[in-house]
């Protein structure tokens, strides 16, 4: 047995006019009840007049067009508008005049062009019907047939009013679709500033200080070797940062960190950067986002370092407890910043954001010299 959500799934997929042509199909079938006949909009007093053969081909003309009421509805008015004339100039009065208010609602909502050009034709096409409704008929008041024309004018408001709400949705919509890519898009964009900057600046400071060893191949071969591992820890680092982009993988392999804090750290000292390390605590069953950032936060100290104090004594501390992580990476800044690129600060910056967004804080303490701590903590527990 289907449901009512599987029918309306299924409904859905019907062609838009199949399913207005239903609706017009209903309203002529209601039009040809006998308890129904002379129920209809009666404008102008026209005597009532039984159905004859005529009147089978304006309910018709009445209603079935709105079957292309989205698809073409200013065709669609046109012809409900000459069925409903012919059905109040004959005095039909049925049901089916019903159509137009829903034409004239359709208009408002579905037409995209030349809506004023339509709006004011119709409006002139009503004057002369309401002209010769007045003069053959029982003699309404003109009141009565302005009363209408309004009623008229409100159905296409309504519609007008549906399009625009379904025009600011579009556009609300679309603003959060641009919002989510552009936060995708900076999501990345820190992975890789991340990643590259911290591997790239330790081989380029590997690399300038093998430029001075010649003389002594042993420490020559060490520093090139270092650059070796240097890089395919790069490569294995952007790895894991295509497998953060792709969707197949689950929430915790997205949000655990590349490698633990002594990689970063041995890999800092093989690049000339004396560096003292502590760890405290035992790492939380779920940690959420918390052990990437702070993972990310001592990664982007330790490039600070070796770009601004290379050579300098630096202490990492990192704390773990049930409810946060917290970190703080150090330099003296007697060190040397010879030879070391340039920082954009976008680093820090997105950090502060990232530490931010899990409802942690994040602090740079600027020392004299090329001196600096870094101190963030983090709660655990998110998934943001």
């Amino acid at each position: 047995m289907i449901d009512h959500r599987t029918a309306l799934t299924l409904w859905r997929r019907f062609d838009v006019t199949v399913r207005d042509l239903a609706l017009g199909l209903l309203l002529l079938g209601a039009s040809f009840l006998p308890v129904l006949h002379n129920h209809g909009t009666q404008l102008g007093g026209m005597p009532a007049r039984s159905f004859d053969a005529l009147a089978v081909a304006v309910v018709a003309l009445e209603c079935l067009p709105l079957a292309v009421r989205r698809r073409w509805p200013a065709a669609c008015l046109l012809l409900v508008s000459l069925g409903f004339a012919v059905d109040q100039l004959r005095g039909y009065h049925s049901v089916a005049g019903t159509a137009l208010a829903i034409a004239l609602l359709s208009v408002g909502a579905h037409l995209e062009r030349r809506r004023r050009a339509t709006a004011i034709l119709f409006s002139a096409a009503y004057v002369p019907l309401a002209v010769v409704l007045f003069q053959l008929g029982s003699g309404e008041p003109p009141e009565e047939f302005v009363t209408f024309y309004l009623a008229l004018v409100l159905a296409w408001g309504i519609g007008a009013w549906l399009r625009s709400t379904r025009a600011a949705e579009a556009e609300r919509r679309r603003r959060v679709a641009e919002d989510t890519r552009a936060a995708e898009r900076t999501s990345i964009a820190r992975e890789l500033h991340d990643v590259v900057t911290h591997h790239v600046t330790a081989m380029v400071v590997q690399a300038e200080a093998a430029r001075y060893l010649t003389a002594t191949p042993d420490r020559l071969d060490q520093t090139l070797t270092a650059v070796t591992d240097t890089g395919r820890r790069a490569m294995t680092d952007l790895r894991h940062l295509l497998d953060l982009l792709n969707p197949d993988h689950g929430v915790e392999a997205r949000t655990s960190s590349p490698g633990g804090f002594g990689t970063l750290v041995e890999q800092t000292r093989q690049a000339g950067q004396p560096v003292e390390f502590t760890e405290e605590g035992t790492p939380a069953a779920s940690t959420g986002s918390a052990d990437l950032v702070a993972y990310r936060v001592v990664q982007e100290a330790l490039t600070n370092a070796l770009k601004h104090a290379h050579g300098s004594r630096t202490s990492v501390q990192v704390h773990h407890s049930e409810r946060e992580i917290t970190v703080e990476v150090s330099t003296d800044g007697s060190g040397s910043q010879a030879g070391s690129p340039g920082g954009s600060g976008r680093g820090l910056a997105g950090l502060r954001e990232r530490v931010a967004v899990l409802g942690g804080d994040f602090v740079v303490d600027r020392q004299a010299g090329a001196g600096f701590a870094v101190r963030a903590r983090i709660p655990t527990g998110s998934r943001s």
